[in-house]
């Protein structure tokens, strides 16, 4: 039976990671000298094309996207431009991890973490970010006291070209800080805000009910004359749909035969 199938199934697992554990390491994210070198050219690049950009800004050359001034537009094509690079610097990294280590199985297969989480690791971290802007805050027209007053560059707004296996250095470990933290105070704010929705929800809808001829009605009023304009149950329905088993089925074993 099914039952039995799962349950030895199970067993048989939970055996063979006795015999077999999975762990992972710090050397699961090595990656060659030579990916090192290029993710390093990559990143140097990045900053090239950004220290390009400013010129032209400067210049009073550069073009505004529509609906932006001449700052916001070179905002957002800077960043457009360090998430490239990352993003060209992780597929080096993800390409010479290959996918016999341990953490890359777990990535894969979403037991635990990312793909991104190992790139950071290997790779570089990118830019940092807070309200999905760079870092500008901080002392007068400068994110730290050690930059100059008006720096645009990439480093001084919270650009960290090191990975975590080669370490941060003091700045980039700060501007890495402003990042998690706005993480935690999101997660804390966005917690208390649905939790306060799921009350009011639960206060105004807790008179209304589904009738035995399918019309969901208050005290006095109808509300619907089916549930959900359709009368489909959501527990049981795919995609607002009603579940249709022999099709699930059907699927399952056509991808097995292929």
């Amino acid at each position: 039976t099914a039952r039995e199938f799962i349950d030895k199934g199970t067993k048989l697992l939970l055996w063979a990671l006795m015999k077999k554990g999975l762990t992972t390491g710090i050397d699961d994210a090595d990656i060659p000298k030579e990916a090192s070198e290029r993710i390093e050219r990559i990143l140097k690049e990045g900053e090239k094309k950004v220290e390009k950009l400013i010129e032209v800004y400067e210049r009073g050359e550069l073009e505004p996207l529509p609906g932006r001034t001449t700052r916001e537009t070179l905002e957002s094509k800077i960043m457009q431009v360090l998430s490239e690079a990352r993003d060209k610097a992780g597929e080096i990294a993800e390409k010479h991890l290959g996918m016999n280590r341990h953490a890359v199985i777990m990535a894969r297969t979403g037991a635990k973490g990312n793909i991104l989480d190992l790139t950071q690791i290997a790779a570089s971290l990118g830019q940092m970010s807070v309200r999905g802007e760079r870092l500008s805050r901080g002392y007068t027209e400068r994110s730290l006291s050690h930059y100059k007053k008006g720096e645009m560059g990439a480093k001084s707004q919270g650009f960290v070209a090191n990975s975590f296996k080669e370490g941060l250095n003091p700045r980039e470990f700060f501007f890495h800080a402003m990042g998690g933290r706005e993480g935690l105070v999101d997660t804390a704010v966005r917690t208390a805000q649905s939790g306060y929705m799921q009350r009011r929800l639960m206060n105004a809808l807790q008179d209304v009910r589904v009738e035995y001829n399918g019309v969901v009605k208050d005290q006095e009023r109808i509300v619907q004359f089916r549930y959900g304009e359709d009368g489909v149950d959501p527990s049981k329905s795919e995609y607002g749909k009603p579940v249709d088993i022999d099709w699930i089925i059907y699927k399952n074993l056509k991808s097995e035969a292929i």
